[in-house]
C-alpha cells in the first residue's frame, strides 16, 4: 500500500466529506553526481526515486485553491485564482505552490478552475532529496493536467523553478523540478542544463542505491546557497564567459590571476564537475564502477575543499563508507550541501555491512543517528490513475 496516498485520500475524506476527483505525484531526486552545476549552465546525473509528494483533490465551484498540509500539522492555506497571488506570512510552505501558480498566470495561463487538495509526501524535509521541488512539480502537474494546459514536462519544471526564484527567494537551478517532472523508470538522467535535453542512462541491474540522511539538517533559502550562485556568476564574468559551462580548466589555469580567491576555487570546481559527470554517465553506461568510484569520490573532495559545502559529519559518513566499499561503489554527498544527505551506488551484498558500520560508528562520533533508505529509480510526475 502507498501509505503517503493512502493517508491523502483519507484526510480529504474527512476534510471535505467526499473521494477525491483526482489523484497526483512527483516523485523527489537523488543526484548521483554533478553539484552546482546546474544553475551553471553544466551537466547533472540524478535520478528520480521512489518517494515522493502524493496530490488527492476534488473541483469547487469557485476560484479559491484550498489547499491541506498533512505532514505539517494539516496547516491549509487558501487564494484565489487571480493575480496577484499574495504571498502567505504564515505558513512558508504554502508559498511553493501560490509561486507556481504566480508563474502559470504570469505565462498566460489564467487557470480559473478551483480545487480542494490534500499533500502527504514520504521524502525526508531538509535532507537534500528535493521534497520542496517535488512539492512544487506535483501542484505544477495538476494545474495542466485541470486545465488541460497540454505543458510538456520541460515547461513545468522551468515554472516551478521560477517560482523558487521570484517567490520563494532561492535561486536554485532546474536539476531539482525536472527530473522530478520527467524522470525515467531504472535509469539516471544525464541532463544538460544549458539546452534541457536528456540522455537516459541505465542503473546496472547490479547495483543499489542506498541514500543516507545524516540528520544534520539545512535549508536551500539561506545566505550560502545565494553566495555559491553569486560567487560562480563572478568568476564567469572575470573569465569573460556567459557561464561556467563554458569556461575550460584550461581557461581557468590561464586566467587565474583575474579571478580572486574564492571565485577561482569555485571555478574550480564547476568545471571539474562537469568533466566528471559526463565520465561517471559514460561509466554507468559500460558498468564500470571502478571509475565510477573514482569519480565519486574526488566529487566530494571537490565539494569539500572547493565549493565548501560538507560539514564534518557528513565527511566522517563518506569516509566510512568508502572505507567498507572500496572500489566496488561509489559515494559522495548529494544536494546542495551544508549537511542533508550521502548517496552511495554499491552491490545488494554490501548493503548489510554498510548499514552496520554506519549503526556502530556514525552516533558515538556525531551524537545523530542516521537514516539509511534503499531507492529505486522512478519514473517522473503524473496522474495516478
Amino acid at each position: 500500500m502507498n501509505q503517503p496516498l493512502h493517508r491523502a485520500q483519507q484526510a480529504y475524506e474527512q476534510r471535505f466529506n467526499q473521494s477525491p476527483e483526482r489523484l497526483f505525484q512527483a516523485p523527489g531526486r537523488v543526484n548521483l553526481i554533478g553539484e552546482h552545476t546546474d544553475y551553471n549552465n553544466g551537466f547533472v546525473l540524478p535520478t528520480a526515486i521512489d518517494r515522493g509528494t502524493y496530490m488527492a483533490l476534488g473541483y469547487r465551484d469557485d476560484n479559491v485553491i484550498q489547499v491541506m498540509a498533512l505532514d505539517i500539522e494539516q496547516q491549509e492555506s487558501r487564494w484565489k485564482s487571480e493575480a496577484p497571488i499574495p504571498h502567505d506570512t504564515k505558513h512558508s510552505w504554502a508559498n511553493y505552490l501560490r509561486g507556481v501558480h504566480q508563474e502559470f498566470i504570469a505565462a498566460g495561463h489564467t487557470t480559473t478552475q478551483g480545487m480542494n487538495i490534500v499533500v502527504a509526501g514520504n521524502i525526508p524535509q531538509g535532507a537534500g532529496l528535493s521534497s520542496s521541488a517535488s512539492f512544487s512539480v506535483v501542484f505544477s502537474t495538476a494545474l495542466n493536467a485541470i486545465n488541460e494546459l497540454q505543458l510538456s514536462p520541460e515547461e513545468l519544471a522551468l515554472l516551478c523553478q521560477a517560482a523558487e526564484n521570484n517567490f520563494v527567494g532561492c535561486q536554485c537551478g532546474i536539476m531539482d523540478q525536472l527530473i522530478s517532472a520527467a524522470g525515467n523508470q531504472d535509469h539516471a538522467l544525464l541532463i544538460d542544463c544549458k539546452d534541457l535535453s536528456l540522455h537516459p542512462v541505465p542503473i546496472p541491474t547490479s547495483m543499489a542505491v542506498m541514500i543516507i540522511d545524516s540528520k544534520v539538517t539545512r535549508g536551500l533559502v539561506d545566505s550560502e546557497y545565494n553566495d555559491r550562485r553569486e560567487q560562480c556568476e563572478r568568476a564567469a564574468r572575470n573569465l569573460d564567459v556567459t557561464s561556467l559551462r563554458e569556461a575550460s580548466m584550461a581557461d581557468l589555469m590561464a586566467n587565474k590571476n583575474k579571478l580572486d580567491a574564492i571565485a577561482f576555487k569555485r571555478a574550480h570546481h564547476v568545471i571539474s564537475e562537469n568533466t566528471r559527470t559526463l565520465g561517471a554517465a559514460d561509466a554507468l553506461k559500460h558498468n564500470d564502477i571502478g571509475r565510477l568510484s573514482t569519480l565519486m569520490a574526488e566529487s566530494h573532495a571537490s565539494m569539500r575543499d572547493d565549493f565548501e559545502i560538507t560539514v564534518p559529519a557528513i565527511d566522517f559518513l563518506v569516509e566510512l563508507i568508502s572505507a567498507k566499499i572500496g572500489n566496488k561503489g561509489g559515494v559522495r554527498m548529494t544536494g546542495g550541501g551544508f549537511g542533508g544527505c550521502v548517496v552511495c551506488v554499491l552491490p545488494p551484498e554490501l548493503v548489510s555491512a554498510v548499514k552496520d558500520t554506519i549503526d556502530a560508528f556514525y552516533g558515538p562520533e556525531t551524537g545523530l543517528i542516521a537514516e539509511i533508505h534503499l531507492c529505486k529509480a522512478s519514473a517522473g510526475a503524473g496522474e495516478i490513475r
